[in-house]
């Protein structure tokens, strides 16, 4: 499953991202027009309050499973959930919880 992690983080980082550049080509780095954007519509509002949900969820996973000495800490994974999102973030945070696993 490590490598499917490792794809699914580089995927989840690329495919976001893809979209994210669509935005900033067409409006420029307007953030509140971009947080504006994720809340247009109930559709929108709906995906993006269960992505915020998750995300929380995601981290107090993270915080509940540190204490456990091999496991991975969540700071990284917690700035790559803010800054790329939690498709790039789970799968990476599952890749070095498993790699962890392995070097024990």
């Amino acid at each position: 499953m490590r490598n499917v992690y490792l794809l699914l983080a580089i995927l989840g980082g690329v495919i976001p991202y893809l979209y994210f550049f669509q935005f900033i080509q067409l409006e420029g780095l307007n953030i509140p027009l971009f947080v504006e954007s994720l809340f247009v519509n109930g559709a929108a509002g709906g995906f993006s309050a269960d992505l915020l949900i998750s995300s929380f969820v995601f981290w107090l996973f993270m915080f509940k499973e540190s204490k456990i000495p091999s496991n991975p800490k969540p700071f990284l994974f917690i700035a790559i959930n803010l800054t790329v999102g939690l498709s790039c973030a789970l799968p990476a945070y599952l890749y070095a919880k498993s790699s962890a696993k392995n070097h024990n």
